[in-house]
């Protein structure tokens, strides 16, 4: 493949004469520290970002997820608390119901701010992704999958519960980022 020029050629007569160029100052340590590579120009200190120190305040992590990504974890730790919820409690919906509240919640609240419609989206469906070990059903795929549409049906309060709490946290999110974006136009 050729690739061609982007700029012309200019002719001798058209060229404009260049400036003297003027050789690099020495470089100068930065903290203490001399520049590497003997000369040219000193590196910039790196910047860091200093978070404020509360005492007796415990942070939590802050991931921000992307909408697929806050679905995939929310369908990942649910497979995993059904597994839970099966092999340590027999299947109980309870445990499972237990299980599912913290992380509809942690899922509403790890999404970013441009992705939060995807929180209460995603709850129901990793509900629905992680029911299958509590279930029940038992034979071919026809009673996995009748199970499956059962165990949905008969623990629909969980469902509606954890979706609950998620949307309430997407909600005051929103509310919390616009008002936030607000109060600068009201300062100025």
């Amino acid at each position: 493949m050729e690739h061609y020029r982007t700029r012309s050629v200019d002719h001798p007569q058209r060229q404009q004469p260049q400036p003297p160029r003027r050789p690099a100052p020495a470089a100068q340590p930065i903290g203490g520290v001399p520049a590497q590579g003997g000369g040219g120009r000193p590196r910039p200190a790196p910047a860091r970002r200093m978070r404020p120190r509360v005492r007796g305040r415990v942070r939590m992590p802050r991931p921000r997820l992307t909408g697929l990504g806050g679905g995939l974890f929310a369908c990942v730790a649910m497979t995993l608390a059904g597994g839970i919820a099966w092999l340590l409690f027999g299947g109980s919906p309870l445990a499972y119901g237990l299980l599912f509240l913290p992380v509809a919640a942690a899922t509403a609240l790890w999404v970013r701010p441009a992705d939060l419609v995807t929180a209460p989206i995603s709850a129901p469906i990793a509900f629905a992704a992680g029911v299958w070990p509590i279930s029940g059903g038992s034979g071919g795929f026809g009673a996995e999958v009748m199970g499956v549409v059962s165990a949905l049906s008969l623990h629909a309060g969980w469902l509606y519960g954890g979706t609950l709490v998620s949307a309430l946290i997407v909600v005051v999110r929103k509310a919390v980022l616009i008002s936030r974006r607000r109060l600068p136009r009201r300062t100025a």
